[in-house]
C-alpha cells in the first residue's frame, strides 16, 4: 500500500538553505553535484530533502523549523553569544520561508481552516503544488523576552521545543541534566496562554518531567524514538512514552541512525555495520503502538538532513521520497489502511484539528 499523502513533523528546511547554502528548489542530483569535493561537513553530497523530492514522495505538509542556539562565554558548544544574536538569526530563517512563499514553493499553515484547505488541494495537486509548512522553533534560546514569543506567534510560530542539545536558557537538553530554569517555566506559561504546542523533543529527563508538570496545553514529540530500542537519553523511556500517551501526544519517528539502533558511535559507525534499513523504524512504531494499544499516537518526524545525510540513515533511504515505502512495510506487519494513513499523516493532522483554536 502506497500512502497518498505524508506529513513530516520535523524538517530543518531553513537551516539547510541558510547555513548549508542549499537551494531546495533544485533537484537532488543538482544539489549533490554542487557539493562534490566539499569537506566542511561529512554530509556534503549526501542530502535527501529538496522540494522536488518532497513532491515526488507526496510530502505535502511538514513542520519546518527555526533554530539558533545561544551559549555562554565558556561553552564549547557552537552557538551565538547572545539571545539577541540568536533571535536575529531566526529572523533571517523566517525571511527565507517568506521568500519561498512568494516563489510559490511553500505555503504557511497557521490555523485549522488553512490546514483543511491545504489538504483538499493536495487530493489532486497541481504541478509544483506548494508544500505546506507549520513553523516550529527548535530550542528557545532565541526568545529574548515573552514579547518576542508573542511576536513570533503573530508570525505563525505554532510549536516550540524549549531546549536543544546541552544546557539552555530555559532548561536542560540532550546530554545535559537538570530541571527547567525559572525562565523556562515562564516560557511555558506564555506558550499555554497563546496556544503554542510544547514539543518535548530534546528535553533531558528531569526537564521533561518538570515541563509536563508546569504545562497544561497541547504536547507532542516531533522527532523522538524509543530508548528501549536505541539506548541514549535522546530517546524516550517507556515511562515517558506512557506519560505522553496519557497526555494525548503524537510522537514522530526519526530516521537518524543514532536514534534507531543500540550502540551507534557518532562519526564512526556506518549503516552497513548494523545492516540498518527502513524496516527498523517499524520496530519503533510497533513499540509505541503496543504501549498505546492502538496506532493513533505515532507519526513521522524524520529529521532528514538535520545535520546528517545518507551516511547516518538507513541504507535503503536515498531520498525523502522513500518514505512512501513505509506503507508496504507496515501493511506486511498487519497494519490496516486506516492505521497506515494515520501514521503517515492523519494522526498529526488529527492532533492539530483537536487543538488549534480556529
Amino acid at each position: 500500500m502506497t500512502p497518498n499523502f505524508i506529513f513530516d513533523a520535523h524538517l530543518d528546511l531553513s537551516m539547510n538553505a541558510q547555513e548549508y547554502n542549499r537551494d531546495l528548489r533544485w533537484t537532488q542530483e543538482r544539489l549533490r553535484r554542487r557539493e562534490l569535493g566539499m569537506t566542511d561537513h561529512p554530509f556534503r553530497s549526501r542530502g535527501t530533502v529538496c522540494f522536488p523530492e518532497m513532491r515526488r514522495g507526496r510530502v505535502g505538509l511538514c513542520v519546518a523549523t527555526q533554530i539558533a542556539r545561544s551559549v555562554d562565554y565558556f561553552s564549547r558548544m557552537p552557538g551565538w553569544s547572545s539571545p539577541e544574536q540568536a533571535w536575529a538569526h531566526t529572523q533571517g530563517q523566517l525571511a527565507w520561508y517568506r521568500e519561498m512563499e512568494a516563489a510559490g514553493e511553500l505555503v504557511q499553515i497557521r490555523r485549522r481552516s488553512e490546514l483543511d484547505a491545504h489538504l483538499e488541494r493536495w487530493k489532486s495537486p497541481a504541478e509544483n503544488q506548494a508544500i505546506g509548512y507549520i513553523l516550529s522553533l527548535e530550542g528557545a534560546d532565541s526568545i529574548v523576552s515573552l514579547k518576542h514569543l508573542e511576536r513570533a506567534y503573530g508570525d505563525g510560530l505554532r510549536a516550540v521545543g524549549p531546549v536543544h542539545y546541552g544546557p539552555g536558557i530555559h532548561g536542560m537538553g540532550t546530554d545535559a541534566e537538570g530541571p527547567l530554569t525559572p525562565r523556562g517555566r515562564e516560557l511555558l506559561k506564555e506558550m499555554q496562554r497563546l496556544g503554542i504546542i510544547l514539543d518535548v523533543t530534546h528535553l533531558c529527563d528531569e526537564s521533561f518531567w518538570d515541563a509536563l508538570k508546569h504545562f497544561e496545553g497541547p504536547v507532542w514529540a516531533s522527532h523522538s524514538n524509543c530508548r528501549s530500542l536505541a539506548n541514549w537519553n535522546r530517546q524516550f523511556s517507556d515511562d515517558q512514552l506512557r506519560e505522553l500517551l496519557a497526555r494525548g501526544a503524537v510522537i514522530g519517528m526519526a530516521l537518524d541512525a543514532i536514534m534507531m539502533v543500540h550502540g551507534w558511535a557518532h562519526h564512526r559507525s556506518r549503516p552497513q555495520d548494523f545492516q540498518l534499513r527502513l524496516e527498523r523504524i517499524c520496530d519503533h512504531i510497533d513499540h509505541i503502538c503496543q504501549l498505546a494499544g492502538h496506532a493513533r499516537a505515532v507519526g513521522l518526524g524524520t529529521d532528514l538532513d538535520g545535520g546528517f545525510g545518507t551516511e547516518q540513515m538507513p541504507m535503503d533511504v536515498d531520498s525523502i521520497a522513500d518514505l512512501l515505502r513505509l506503507g508496504d512495510l507496515l501493511a506486511a506487519r498487519g497494519y490496516s489502511a486506516a492505521d497506515i494513513d494515520g501514521i503517515c499523516w492523519g494522526n498529526f493532522v488529527g492532533f492539530l484539528r483537536r487543538h488549534w483554536r480556529d
